[in-house]
């Protein structure tokens, strides 16, 4: 009987490990995708330090550059959409396909 307990609750843990291992590598998969929320789409992001960010927000015809840290949110920058570079206007708006964003990791990977 003891044995039996052991060894579903073994399974357990396995099963609760591999959701976090799954959840883990959608998050860090999701790293180039813009994001919706509201009126305003995340355009990028990118990381200045341990803790500190500098993000791409568009709202309407405005693109916002904001500083943000744990504590704060600053506007370093108002401009016009139509003043983005082309790559950032043509990031892309939907879902990535999971096969080949997996593929061109793995490529990316093995050509180090």
């Amino acid at each position: 009987m003891a044995a039996s307990v052991v060894q579903m609750l073994l399974g357990l843990v396995i099963v609760i490990a591999a959701l976090f291992g799954v959840l883990a590598m959608l998050r860090k998969l999701q790293g180039g995708r813009t994001h919706l929320v509201g009126g305003l789409k995340v355009i990028g992001a990118t990381s200045v330090g341990p803790r500190e960010r500098v993000v791409l927000v568009a709202l309407g015809s405005k693109v916002l550059v904001l500083g943000v840290t744990p504590g704060r949110v600053n506007t370093l920058h108002t401009m016009e959409a139509a003043e983005l570079p082309l790559a950032v206007e043509q990031a892309p708006a939907g879902p990535v396909d999971f096969a080949s964003r997996l593929r061109q990791l793995l490529e990316k990977r093995n050509a180090k």
